[in-house]
């Protein structure tokens, strides 16, 4: 739930087979879009550029291009000034003695002189995403390629792997423990020996990485010393069952640790050991490691001292606490607070050779960026002003700059700004107000150049090398072409962009209108929903196969609007974020209804035909909407909710309404099962049974309150899929079959008619 699934869908992937289309979606032509063109073909699949890297403080990068081997790529490198090209890496230099086949790179590092290339391949998913699998190293001045571990690992176990800032040795983590190998000698050291399913050193456990979005636990010193590195106690976290019916005669269970509402959490500390072993140094990090978070740790731009950002589990205050590592002591120099809650700041970054870092904090009720002195005594804030830094994105120290992403007068865009380190002047906009819509950026380490991916909701992305600060294309990298010429001839209408009253709250909301539209016409409206702190969905950025399958709908005849309440991560100031704590299931559910309350009386809207649907935090939305304002919505498509808010996990469900036991009324009516019983529309409710995030059982329980309250329903279950209900042969296009011919079969397409 913390961010909706729908946006893990891939055009193109394999896992998207084509399957029997009802006759509706049988229409052809480059103007129209049907489940058969969307699922069928690679018509909107995009191209992608990178993995990039940039070298040599940018005067050059690498990315990955095919090669003349079928399957197969070679990394190429580039003068970033004059884009002259030469193969650095071929695909033949990444056959494994013994195979016929190069590697597949799905991550590549280079060691800081370059002469050393660290492939990642044959990854395997650990919770959402694919982060262990084999480390094969590549020495460029020998060509001799040698996979690392050593002959005790398994088969895709390992995780993480880094070179050592002088680029002679590589850290990973294999099965919960932390190791060091010589490039030279390939002599293995092992620096932890405890790791097992409860203790785990060097990465987290579900919920860290879920909801604090941690995956690699271990961080080299500076000069290569030592290692610093998180280890969880997950003792006493109880196991969810995933029940499994189908892959085997016998059903078997797959218990993941999973800390619900108000439950045991691992205990979290961090140690620093030896990179030639040892004992490890604790961190003396203060309170009950269970109910504290240790959100953010890394080297305090010195070998002899970590900074750590301590969260207490409420994640209303966060300690940064300036650790020694030789001796294990801290102190804090900065405590943020808030009345709600606190995001994790990821902005920290070093000047001043680490007399100064950039923090990030909403105290003047907007998220903007301080310069704080190591002791934390002095905070300047430099980006004065009523409006919200999204990210940044880079430090000109010695040039005097702050590169950020802002979005002042339009919180559905994104765009380059730069000010002063100092606080004066006003900032600079450097993304071009001829490109209205989302810009995304990664500076080169001398911030001279920039690889800027920009989008809108209506134009797929392109990829550009921008010379920095002139934002001058120098030339495009990668243009989607065959998309943008698919996409231009698309019967539609542009999105429009509005804003609209919800009980006295201006929410932003975009509307996609059938390409035949007529004003004096009534249509059906279908609403897209999210609404959760998580994730916005009134964004002016290209969404893939969202965007698509909107524009579809539009074409047979459905106007589709998504509207952002209070309480999503818009930049548009701290309260309107923060207005939904405690709220949750409460606040938004109140705001999307008003809204609609709105929209339908439209003059092309028909009040009779709505429907509303999400994902995720969006599924939960939907049954909230169609449980208690069902005089709006009479249709309603629900995939994956959350329930009961009491089913959720600790750490997202917590941040935003408190533990269970000291907000119980709050947890009963933001959770839609306790209202079933004013369902009057047609709902269709879709889960998949193996979700590790949102659990089967959510659904299993609605189920049960529908049937009390003798209400009738629809509902389907994809055996052993997980949250993105994507896993197996045809699954997501089944999943869509199912959406769009629900929507058609209970609320009639086009202008006029019930």
């Amino acid at each position: 739930m913390s961010r909706p699934a729908f946006r893990l869908l891939l055009l193109g992937s394999s896992a998207l087979m084509l399957l029997a289309a009802p006759a509706d979606a049988q229409r052809t032509g480059s103007g129209q879009l049907s489940l058969n063109r969307l699922f069928g073909t690679r018509d909107f699949a995009p191209e992608v550029f990178g993995p990039a890297r940039w070298l040599e403080n940018g005067t050059a990068y690498t990315t990955l291009e095919d090669s003349d081997i079928k399957d197969a790529q070679d990394l190429v490198r580039y003068e970033t000034a004059t884009g002259a090209r030469t193969i650095l890496v071929s695909a033949k230099q990444l056959i494994v003695p013994g195979d016929s086949t190069p590697l597949e790179v799905e991550e590549y590092s280079w060691s800081p002189d370059g002469n050393m290339l660290l492939v990642f391949t044959n990854s395997q998913k650990v919770w959402r995403e694919n982060t262990r699998g084999d480390f094969y190293l590549l020495d460029r001045t020998t060509g001799k390629l040698e996979k690392l571990g050593g002959p005790q690992a398994k088969p895709s176990t390992l995780m993480f792997a880094k070179f050592s800032p002088e680029g002679k040795r590589v850290a990973y983590v294999r099965e919960n423990n932390l190791y060091v190998e010589d490039l030279a000698t390939h002599a293995i050291t092992q620096l932890t020996s405890d790791g097992s399913r409860t203790t785990i050193n060097g990465t987290f456990d579900w919920v860290y990485e879920e909801e604090l979005s941690l995956r690699d636990g271990f961080r080299w010193s500076p000069d290569g010393q030592r290692i610093a590195y998180w280890q969880l106690d997950a003792a006493g976290v109880r196991d969810f069952l995933l029940i499994n019916n189908t892959d085997s005669l016998y059903s078997f269970v797959t218990p993941v640790q999973y800390p619900k509402t108000g439950t045991t959490n691992s205990a979290g500390r961090v140690g620093v050991v030896s990179a030639t072993g040892g004992a490890t140094r604790w961190i003396q990090v203060p309170g009950d490691p269970r109910n504290n978070y240790i959100a953010r740790m890394d080297w305090a731009a010195s070998p002899n001292e970590l900074l750590i950002q301590h969260l207490n589990r409420p994640q209303n205050v966060d300690d940064l606490l300036m650790a020694d590592a030789t001796t294990g002591a801290v102190r804090t120099i900065l405590s943020e607070r808030d009345s709600a809650w606190l995001d994790v700041v990821d902005d920290v970054k070093w000047l001043d050779k680490g007399a100064r870092f950039t923090w990030v904090s909403e105290r003047d009720g907007w998220r903007h960026v301080y310069l704080v002195s190591r002791d934390g005594k002095t905070i300047k804030l430099i980006t004065p002003g009523a409006f919200d830094v999204i990210s940044v994105s880079s430090i000109d120290d010695a040039g005097g700059w702050l590169y950020y992403i802002a979005s002042p007068d339009n919180p559905t865009q994104r765009y380059l700004f730069r000010t002063r380190l100092d606080g004066k002047g006003k900032p600079e906009r450097l993304s071009p107000e001829t490109q209205p819509g989302t810009h995304v950026y990664s500076i080169s380490p001398d911030r001279s150049w920039a690889f800027e991916v920009f989008s809108n909701i209506d134009t797929p992305p392109t990829t550009s090398l921008l010379k920095l600060p002139t934002h001058a294309v120098t030339r495009v990298l990668q243009a989607n072409t065959k998309l943008h010429e698919n996409v231009a001839e698309l019967q539609r209408n542009p999105t429009e962009f509005f804003k609209v009253n919800a009980d006295g709250v201006q929410l932003d909301g975009w509307v996609v209108k059938p390409p035949t539209f007529d004003p004096n016409k009534k249509y059906p409206v279908l609403f897209y929903v999210y609404g959760e702190p998580a994730s916005q969905t009134v964004v002016d950025e290209w969404d893939g196969f969202q965007t698509l399958w909107f524009t579809m709908l539009a074409q047979q005849g459905y106007v589709v609007i998504s509207v952002d309440n209070r309480g999503t991560p818009s930049p548009r100031g701290r309260d309107f974020r923060k207005a939904i704590y405690r709220k949750v299931g409460i606040l938004n559910s109140h705001d999307q209804a008003a809204a609609a309350a709105v929209i339908t009386h439209w003059p092309y809207i028909d009040p009779a035909r709505v429907a509303v649907w999400g994902w995720s935090g969006g599924g939960s939305m939907t049954l909230n909407l169609m449980f208690r304002s069902p005089e709006i919505y009479k249709v309603g498509m629900s995939v994956a909710p959350v329930s009961d808010e009491h089913f959720y996990d600790t750490i997202y469900q917590e941040r935003y309404m408190g533990v269970p036991q000291e907000n119980e009324e709050a947890y009963r009516l933001g959770s839609p099962i306790n209202f079933a019983d004013q369902l009057q529309g047609k709902l269709l409710l879709v889960h998949g049974s193996g979700d590790d995030n949102v659990h089967f059982q959510n659904s299993e329980a609605l189920i049960n309150k529908l049937i009390t309250a003798n209400k009738p329903f629809t509902f389907m279950d994809y055996p052993n899929r997980s949250h993105c209900i994507c896993e197996g042969k045809g699954t997501s296009r089944h999943l869509f079959e199912l959406l769009t011919r629900f929507l058609r079969e209970n609320i009639a397409p086009g202008p006029g008619g019930v």
